[in-house]
């Protein structure tokens, strides 16, 4: 879009794509913790307490993944806007 411009689009935009990227990281993240937790507990024989923390701490990290998923989709629909020529 900064192309079809020819100039460059609001620092906002770019905030909130690189948040946006940042909170996809953490849930990939969470997502490894919890798969090798469980792993490990499957082979030690370890309560499920622990199981929980690490499906809540994933759910947490989906939460605001679905947050800043709607904050870029309106960001980029603002952007679009301003590239359509008027």
């Amino acid at each position: 879009m900064e192309r079809l411009r020819s100039s460059p689009l609001h620092t906002n935009i770019s905030t909130a794509l690189d948040k946006h990227l940042e909170v996809i990281h953490v849930v990939q993240s969470r997502r490894k913790d919890e798969i090798v937790n469980a792993s490990n507990r499957q082979r030690q024989g370890a309560s499920r307490c622990q199981d929980d923390r690490d499906v809540f701490a994933l759910a947490l990290a989906i939460k605001e993944m679905s947050v800043t998923t709607r904050k870029v989709r309106t960001t980029l629909w603002c952007a679009f806007q301003m590239t359509l020529p008027k």
